[in-house]
């Protein structure tokens, strides 16, 4: 048996993991790992780190195996969020669950699992891996519910097999029923919804702690007003709510989603229902990763056929993969798309293996005009 050192967060999922592995045999050893704390001393109620520090204690303490804790807010800072304001000042959308899996829980977080001796590190997500002929795999977790592979798409295939995921075969009402039967006290902590640095604080309110409001016209696509925004970084594109524009006179009553960003002119640009502007059929993305190498097709200079997912939770779409001789990639759905987010991942599977992803740069109405960008 091995010894592994699983990230213990203070939740059910990773406690659980935590157990799995006990009861498997190995020499289990809990970390925790402190990602961000406030340093203006403006936000009140910091993260629940101080009280989700104490639960995956005393989960320890009940499996009676070694625990640590180590300050990663630093490389947090520098690696994953500054990353962020960059990307939220241009007025797109970036994932930060995305970085801070590739950067710190499989990065720097890995790294000091070594350190404490561990053959192998776990986490409590919910994904499987697979090993073929010496490589090693990313696949969905049985449960599609809570399936977590389209936030691990950017971790190395030396990262991954270094990894164990106790939790890829089980529901979700299975770990919390584990975590009831044996008496582990998270087993009805409510489940973390909110960004993973900063818990469950109003995102506006973090983003205003950090980057200048500036407030700036909300309009149609024709450049008629109807309304102010608080700042294009705090909105993100299919947005419904919090808008304060329903009910505009000579409108209708079909309700306004954000359909794009005029970052040189600071205005949101609004339309309502199912308008056109909200859908493409085409994008192009850049940064790709590959978890086990370009697919064949790719290097060879044809299209990849596979399914992508454009968020977390979407159902997986057909889509035709072609890439540019800058390295871009062209993808193109038979289908029409809504609300695709420049800034977002979009995320390649066959099958249920996951093969990598890319960040998505801008879109394009009709897949021909790919044949215009090159």
């Amino acid at each position: 048996m091995s010894k592994i050192v699983v990230g213990l967060s203070g939740g059910v999922d990773s406690s659980v993991a935590a157990y799995i592995l006990k009861c498997q045999g190995h020499e289990v050893t809990g970390l925790f790992m402190k990602n961000w704390h406030d340093t203006t001393g403006v936000l009140k109620g910091d993260c629940a780190w101080d009280q989700d520090v104490l639960f995956a204690e005393l989960v320890a303490r009940k499996l009676e195996i070694p625990f640590h804790t180590v300050d990663l807010s630093a490389e947090y800072r520098k690696r994953v969020v500054d990353y962020l304001f960059t990307e939220y000042e241009k007025g797109r959308t970036p994932n930060p669950d995305v970085l801070c899996n590739r950067e710190i829980k499989f990065g720097v977080f890995r790294m000091h699992a070594r350190r404490l001796g561990g053959d192998a590190m776990a986490t409590g997500h919910y994904a499987r891996t697979a090993r073929v002929d010496g490589r090693t795999y990313l696949e969905k977790a049985l449960d599609r519910s809570k399936d977590q592979s389209y936030f691990l798409h950017a971790v190395t295939e030396t990262a991954l097999a270094e990894t164990v995921f106790p939790l890829g075969d089980l529901s979700k009402s299975e770990v919390r029923s584990i975590a009831r039967e044996h008496g582990l006290e998270v087993h009805d902590k409510k489940d973390s919804t909110g960004i993973c640095f900063i818990g469950e604080r109003p995102f506006r309110e973090f983003l205003a702690t950090y980057l200048s409001a500036r407030p700036g016209p909300i309009r149609t696509p024709d450049g008629v007003v109807v309304g102010e925004h608080h700042g294009l970084a705090y909105y993100t594109l299919g947005q419904r709510q919090g808008l304060g524009i329903g009910g505009r006179a000579g409108f209708g009553e079909a309700p306004w989603y954000v359909a794009a960003k005029d970052a040189p002119q600071n205005a949101l640009i609004v339309v309502q229902g199912d308008d056109p502007l909200r859908f493409s059929e085409a994008l192009l993305a850049t940064s790709a990763h590959w978890i086990n190498g370009e697919p064949a097709s790719l290097a060879a200079g044809a299209a990849l056929s596979c399914n992508a997912k454009l968020r977390y939770r979407q159902t997986d779409r057909p889509c035709e993969v072609r890439k540019g001789a800058d390295g871009q990639l062209a993808v193109a759905f038979p289908e029409r798309q809504a609300d695709v987010t420049p800034g977002q991942y979009i995320v390649f599977y066959a099958g249920d293996r996951c093969l990598g992803g890319a960040v998505i740069e801008r879109t394009i109405r009709r897949p021909e005009a790919l044949l215009k960008t090159g």
